[in-house]
């Protein structure tokens, strides 16, 4: 799906399933582990170094960036944080160091004609928190370092001398909990760069919504809730929002975030997200005898009730989206897969069997 990073544009479509698109050859982009961010802080979940991978940019691109969040998920107790510490996305003694770069993050030009040239940066993810807590955890036996915001900050002072200083144009990016990132964080990236540096923000499968599941409970709302309350998130979320709420946790979830945000920003989402039908809409807690698990894994196995609900979210979140279509998000596509995170993979991104509008590609 190609992006032009001048036109900014508003669609609503529906398509099948996109076939997989072959890709010749890999790109692997070593990690870099930020230097003296554990001074700082600034430190995973286990307390290893935070880090990134950045693959540098040529020609036209030379002096354009694409920061990138990755994604995967958040931790809302101890329990769940004390595993995730033990992993890839808690800290970086378990991830790979060489990282394969497509879909947006692509260094060819026939795949990502856009970006392809630009400076591209994906910032792993060790905090579970979208790259926004500020509080530590330590019962005497274990210590959990819930440092989301210092990571975020030390990644952007470690990228600022190697170019970012000088940006002529910057996209803050990312899929899924790194989508949610680039709505706590949009504005606070621009101020880091140049007023002459043209800055904008693009959130893939990250509009995650404040709905009823199922079973008429605001599950992913008091997950969020205790996820900000843990990990010491509410300091870090946009004041204007987080005053104007009664519930400022709230300021979590984009669609509460999104209004005060003042950088020109995108939104790449599905109306059927899968993540968001799974977790949000039929949790396990409100399917515990598994009614709707043939409709999870295969759409054609839905019942028309279970259509129903389905159709439901989807008018939801189009009319969630519709109350900012002329607000200061410039622009969004909105489709009808059932699928989550669409930018970085190659066969989602810019594909020969991608969706067109007018005979050109998305």
């Amino acid at each position: 799906m190609r992006m032009n990073f001048a036109g900014i544009f508003f669609i609503l479509m529906s398509f099948a399933p996109l076939s997989i698109y072959s890709i010749e050859q890999r790109l692997l982009v070593n990690m870099t582990l930020v230097g003296g961010a554990a001074a700082a802080g600034a430190v995973c979940l286990d307390g290893s170094s935070p880090a990134y991978h950045l693959d540098r940019g040529f020609g036209a691109g030379a002096a354009n960036w694409l920061l990138q969040f990755e994604g995967g998920a958040w931790c809302n107790d101890v329990a769940s944080c004390l595993a995730r510490s033990k992993t890839r996305h808690g800290s970086s003694r378990y991830m790979n160091k060489l990282e394969v770069f497509s879909g947006i993050l692509s260094n060819n030009a026939s795949l990502n004609p856009d970006f392809y040239n630009w400076n591209r940066v994906k910032l792993r993810y060790c905090d579970g928190a979208s790259f926004a807590g500020d509080s530590t955890f330590h019962n005497g036996k274990a210590t959990l370092y819930f440092r989301g915001q210092r990571i975020w900050r030390a990644i952007i002072l470690d990228l600022l001398p190697k170019g970012l200083n000088r940006a002529r144009k910057a996209l803050l990016s990312g899929c899924s909990a790194g989508g949610l990132a680039t709505f706590l964080h949009c504005d606070n990236f621009t101020s880091y760069l140049p007023k002459s540096t043209a800055v904008k923000c693009l959130s893939d499968a990250g509009f995650f919504l404040d709905v009823r599941d199922v079973g008429g409970y605001h599950t992913m709302r008091s997950f969020f809730e205790s996820l900000v309350s843990l990990q010491g998130v509410e300091q870090n979320l946009n004041e204007n929002c987080t005053s104007s709420l009664y519930y400022p946790s709230q300021c979590f979830f984009p669609q509460y975030a999104l209004p005060f945000i003042q950088t020109p920003y995108f939104i790449l989402n599905s109306a059927y997200d899968v993540f968001q039908f799974h977790h949000a809409l039929v949790p396990f807690s409100a399917d515990p005898h598994g009614h709707w698990r043939p409709c999870e894994f295969n759409p054609d196995a839905c019942t028309l009730s279970q259509i129903t609900v389905l159709q439901g979210f989807r008018h939801q979140m189009l009319a969630t989206l519709r109350l900012f279509e002329q607000s200061r998000v410039e622009g969004m596509f909105i489709n009808s897969c059932f699928a989550h995170c669409q930018s970085e993979s190659q066969d989602t991104w810019f594909a020969p069997d991608s969706p067109t509008v007018h005979n050109k590609l998305a």
